[in-house]
């Protein structure tokens, strides 16, 4: 059975919204109606006369919404982490159960048992039952705006409803100096005199406060206290009223901007390749064909990737080198996620295509994608983090651990850990200020700049045959297809001790060769997916023995990664 499909299904039962599937919102519907019934039981139970007539009924009512509830507590407690990653974990479920709603699930639902325990009177644990019916008020849009907009107002409300007080509490020893000579017995003292300030804000319901002052000063601070009661409410209100605009305003803005993310989607719908006979996803999408397609401005597609998941703004000057003066280009890139770092298929091969670097080379992630797609290669990528300052996934500094790259290990110390596995890095080469190389595919194995041989000390590779019958028939076929040409460590250096596969749990089982490969290649050619084909083509027949699976589902037609991305 797959508890984790199953608990994934729930979390969406219990996302507390109205409008998802038909049988989930029946389930929405079962919940507040059981509510609903359960509280009209408790209310029927106070009549003596109904008890003694339909007291079976009632009883049989009260169990089974208990045990229903029960359940139903029960499990969006364990399904409280897919609602919200602060729930993880058994701390992250106790945080949950202090929350509003379920501290009002635990009262409400929980205390039923305690009188197996405890000598307690079960009449009074039932009065804890309506409670339950606060429980409606998550399921209600309105509620939820209105405890938006009064969070929003938190630190406003929180600083005028303390200067009120405090102002309060000063008029009130004023007070008793003014009344306390005029009427000692009335205002006795300063807690007399503030309990009196406090019960004319709530408009006196005991009559504590029903006695006038009789100084001229008194009833000065009577008038001011009595224009301090309409503030308190007032400024309160106000406050909230501004909140609520301003909450639903942003929702409004909300709404606007899931519609335009939904719509960009659209921008990357899957094209025939002609060379290869796959449909594929475009590399990229300008931010004028978006414009003009999708009829958004420029605003609209600036706010949608600013709280897209999935989509990145990127300019394509990086990928062509500075000497040569490119023009700025922005585009949007798509790419998928399923991991904290970005994304990470296990296709259960021996080979693992890894892009330590997609958030920051252009193209670079859909190219390496798309090599590990054909060949039905284990693929893991980095496409989430901050790239002002960046710190790579390449070389590791431990001193300065950037965040998820203990996931990123972890995924590749898996694969990683199988005998005979290679992991083959693609960075990208010959763009933003890097000089244009008179090769253009760059293959390293952990040696030093310059040293073309297999001579050197700590390579990352162990089995150099096939390595190296690899390396001549695909830099051959790579000169002859395309007319790119292949070198071996002339130009770049992977004997850095911070190089990543250096810092995995077995370096000695994997074969790890890093190939960096021009821009010219990966971005500007029309050619890219047949060359990424070549690549895979060659990584199957030499590392794997065989021919590549090459999955129907390169030749679906549809809308991005969408049922696309295993």
């Amino acid at each position: 059975m797959d508890f984790q499909r199953i608990k994934k299904e729930l979390a969406r039962v219990f996302d507390d919204n109205l409008r998802t599937r038909q049988w989930q919102n029946v389930v929405d519907y079962i919940i507040i109606g059981l509510i609903v019934i359960s509280t009209i039981e408790v209310f029927l139970s106070t009549y003596e006369n109904i008890v003694e007539k339909y007291g079976h009924i009632l009883k049989f009512i009260d169990w089974f919404t208990t045990i229903f509830f029960t359940i139903e507590v029960t499990l969006r407690i364990w399904t409280a982490d897919l609602q919200d990653a602060r729930f993880k974990g058994f701390k992250g479920r106790l945080r949950y159960c202090f929350t509003f709603y379920g501290l009002i699930d635990i009262l409400s639902t929980y205390s039923f048992y305690l009188h197996f325990f405890m000598p307690m009177p079960y009449a009074a644990l039932k009065i804890l039952r309506v409670f339950r019916l606060l429980r409606i008020f998550r399921y209600m849009k309105s509620f939820r705006i209105l405890g938006d907009a009064i969070s929003s107002k938190k630190q406003e409300l929180t600083v005028s409803l303390a200067f009120l007080s405090i102002l309060t509490v000063i008029l009130s020893f004023l007070l008793y100096f003014a009344e306390h000579a005029a009427q000692p017995e009335l205002c006795e003292n300063g807690w007399k005199t503030m309990v009196w300030a406090f019960a004319k804000y709530l408009g006196d319901p005991g009559k504590i406060a029903d006695f006038p002052m009789v100084t001229f000063w008194g009833n000065l601070i009577a008038i001011i206290v009595g224009v301090l009661g309409i503030a308190i409410f007032a400024v309160p209100a106000g406050l909230i009223s501004s909140g609520f605009i301003e909450v639903m305003d942003e929702r409004r803005k909300t709404e606007e901007i899931k519609k335009n993310v939904e719509k960009m989607h659209l921008a990357f719908e899957r094209k025939l390749d002609r060379l290869t006979g796959f449909q594929i996803v475009p590399a990229f999408v300008s931010i004028a064909d978006v414009q003009s397609r999708l009829k958004m401005s420029e605003n609209d597609i600036f706010d949608a990737l600013a709280n897209a998941e999935d989509f990145r703004l990127v300019n394509l000057a990086a990928t062509q080198p500075a000497d040569q003066h490119p023009e700025d280009r922005l585009v949007i890139e798509h790419y998928q996620l399923n991991r904290p770092y970005g994304i990470c298929i296990d296709r259960g091969s021996t080979v693992t295509i890894v892009s330590p670097s997609s958030l920051v080379d252009p193209i670079m992630g859909y190219f390496s994608y798309y090599l590990a797609k054909i060949g039905g290669f284990n693929y893991v990528s980095r496409e989430i983090g901050e790239t002002r300052p960046y710190k790579s996934f390449y070389l590791i500094d431990k001193a300065k651990e950037p965040p998820f790259l203990k996931e990123y290990m972890e995924d590749l110390n898996r694969f990683a850990t199988v005998d005979g596995s290679w992991i083959i890095t693609l960075l990208a080469a010959s763009g933003a200020n890097e000089p244009e190389y008179p090769t253009q595919f760059h293959f390293t194995y952990g040696g030093e700049k310059g040293d073309e041989t297999y001579n050197g000390e700590n390579l990352t590779i162990h089995d150099i045959e096939t390595f190296d019958l690899l390396y001549r028939d695909l830099s051959s076929r790579l000169e002859k297809e395309f007319g790119y040409i292949s070198d071996c460590q002339r130009y770049h250096d992977s004997a850095n001790p911070k190089l990543f596969v250096r810092h995995l749990e077995y370096p000695e089982k994997v074969n790890a060769v890093m190939i960096r490969i021009a821009w010219k290649a990966t971005c500007w050619d029309m050619r890219r997916i047949q060359i990424a084909k070549t690549l895979s083509d060659a990584f199957a027949t030499y590392l794997l023995g065989g021919i590549n699976p090459y999955s129907d589902e390169l030749k679906k037609k549809g809308m991005g990664y969408s049922d696309y991305c295993e």
